[in-house]
Order: C-alpha cells, then structure tokens, then sequence
C-alpha cells in the first residue's frame, strides 16, 4: 500500500512504530552514553570536560521521555481511530 492510499489510522500506526523505533536507539545511547560517564568521570572531571557530557546526558534523557509521551499520545489516536466493531447479526 502506497503513502498516498493509507488511512489515517496506518499513518499513525507506522509513525508509532517508527517512534519506538528510536525510543529503543535512544535508550541505548543513554546507556552507553552513562558507561562512559562511570568510567571517565573522574579523568573527565580533572579535565575540566564533566559538564558537557553531564548535559548531553540530560537532554538525551529528556529526549527519551518526550518519545514515551509522543507514543502513548499516538497510541491513544490509533484506539479513537479503530474502526467500532461490527454487531452480529441476529
């Protein structure tokens, strides 16, 4: 199915997708990120360097929580967008 013939409901799908897609890559970088912050903090600190990599750990935290929110938003569009299910008929 092209980009022009979806509906709305698998853009906000796919876009979900992609979103956890980088929640996942986000998480891993803040985790890297802090593995190396254990590890040179204290070569860091002599340098002088500490503090930019403590706001590179801060924003990307904040990153990865704007994502969580923007996802359980879309999510909350994918349900109100469920087509109602059909009755049986009887």
């Amino acid at each position: 199915m092209t980009a022009d013939t979806k509906t709305p409901l698998e853009h906000v799908n796919d876009t979900v997708l992609q979103l956890k897609e980088m929640r996942h890559y986000s998480k891993n970088n803040v985790e890297l990120l802090t593995t190396q912050w254990l590890l040179f903090d204290g070569e860091l600190s002599k340098l002088k360097k500490a503090q930019a990599i403590e706001d590179l750990m801060s924003r990307q935290a904040e990153f990865h929580d704007a994502l969580e929110t923007a996802i359980t938003d879309l999510e909350e569009v994918a349900v109100s967008l469920q087509p109602p299910p059909e009755e049986a008929a009887g």
